[in-house]
């Protein structure tokens, strides 16, 4: 076992006995067979495709260890208070009641940490929290040693006014986190859920969140990851959603901070006439690494799936997109766009694409496209003439670009929100505001 293997075995070893639900032999016996397949997987490399564009062997190589907590407490309270909602707070992997306020919910919803929900919801974690052989080796770290998460249940027919909030913040500059989040809709269910990772600045910290969705018949769920974090951290997260018939699951991924962020999301289709939307939008600059690695899979007739990413890249640093659209046999009536665009700002930045289309039905409609180009240097031209200098007007095409992925995103809140955020990365973010 090599060296950072076994690093990752003494830290399983140190946490087990004092993770939430520990007591629960079938957990237990779980996590220690979740932890004999990373080390026996090891991490993931180039030379397995799915991978062969990221790298992991700087975060293989790097060491993490709890040091002095940084204060958090006003950065959350300004969050908290730029919209309403139910919010969720974890501080270094861990529920922070005092930060959180989840509020008024109607009966028949839950919304809690993990570490509280295993006494009333056993039985339904159980059956959500999924197994060992599943994914990449990295899933079987992070259900190692997931430390707490949310538990989001959602009663038949029940419409949230407001969204969930799911705050992961890093505290700690060098420490390693692992979260599970469980969001369960049930029929006709409706709500939109925020993931949102933030750190305090320069940090080295590890983030790694597994999010597993199922939607019932007729639920929807909006979700959307806003990924912040400190432009030295690591950040590797899973989306992974299962619908029944004639659901809707809406997955919007924002990708803005991190030196190396990747980004796996899944969704399945159990039945008929379900319908998907995969938004990403993301932006690196310095020396950044972006990866979003994607699969719906229409399994079932009469399904529609759109998915849209955009990437912005600056300086000399690299996006990777690669999605994958599967038809099943038997699945007729599918209908599957997919695109991504990336704006290259430099000549050393670099972008792989690879959308993919796998149709094993004959009646469908399916089209799939990528472009990576540059700003466009008569709409510079026409920009200039009106009086604006170099940098305003790049900015300015730079986040029309973005705009069309921001658009996307129903709830005006979260909307600007991300314009907020898409702002505050270009050099004339404040000047935009006027323009």
């Amino acid at each position: 076992m090599s060296t950072n293997l076994q690093a990752w075995a003494d830290v399983f070893g140190q946490r087990a006995a004092t993770l939430p639900g520990a007591q629960l032999p079938w957990l237990a016996d779980l996590r220690r067979d979740a932890l004999d397949r990373f080390i026996s997987l090891g991490w993931p490399t180039p030379k397995i495709d799915a991978w062969r564009h990221t790298s992991l062997s700087p975060l293989a190589a790097a060491s993490f260890f709890d040091g002095d907590a940084q204060p958090v407490a006003d950065q959350l309270a300004a969050l908290k208070a730029s919209e309403p909602g139910h919010w969720l707070v974890f501080v270094d992997g861990a529920y922070d009641a005092a930060l959180s306020d989840v509020g008024s919910l109607p009966a028949g919803v839950s919304v809690q940490p993990l570490s509280q929900a295993w006494t009333d919801h056993a039985e339904a974690i159980q059956a959500a929290y999924g197994q060992a052989d599943a994914g990449h080796s990295t899933s079987a770290l992070n259900l190692a040693l997931a430390s707490d998460g949310a538990w989001v249940q959602l009663g038949r027919g029940i419409a949230l006014e407001h969204a969930i909030h799911i705050v992961c913040v890093a505290a700690s500059p060098q420490a390693a986190h692992f979260l599970r989040h469980l969001i369960q809709a049930d029929a006709g269910a409706q709500a939109t859920v925020v993931e949102h990772y933030l750190g305090v600045a320069h940090a080295t910290n590890f983030h790694h969140a597994v999010t597993r969705l199922a939607l019932a018949q007729d639920a929807r769920v909006t979700h959307l990851k806003l990924q912040q974090e400190s432009d030295q951290a690591w950040h590797l997260g899973e989306i992974d959603a299962v619908q029944s018939r004639g659901s809707y699951f809406a997955s919007h991924s924002v990708s803005l901070g991190a030196r190396l962020a990747r980004h796996d999301i899944t969704t399945h289709f159990a039945d008929e006439r379900c319908e998907t939307l995969f938004n990403g939008l993301y932006y690196v600059d310095q020396r950044r690494h972006v990866d979003h690695h994607t699969l719906i899979d229409h399994n079932k007739p009469r399904c529609v799936s759109h998915e849209n990413y955009r990437g912005i890249l600056a300086d000399t640093s690299h996006g990777v997109f690669s999605g994958r659209i599967l038809v099943a046999p038997g699945a007729d009536g599918t209908d599957a766009i997919q695109r991504n665009d990336s704006l290259l700002l430099s000549r050393l930045a670099k972008s792989d694409s690879r959308p993919e289309l796998e149709i094993y039905a004959d009646d469908v409609k399916c089209a799939h496209g990528s472009t990576v180009g540059q700003i466009d240097a008569d709409s510079l031209f026409y920009l200039r003439t009106r009086g604006l200098d170099e940098a305003h007007a790049r900015d300015i095409l730079t986040y029309a670009f973005a705009a069309a992925s921001v658009g996307r995103i129903d709830s005006a809140p979260l909307r600007q929100r991300v314009e907020n955020a898409i702002r505050g990365l270009l050099p004339g973010g404040m000047a935009l505001e006027a323009a």
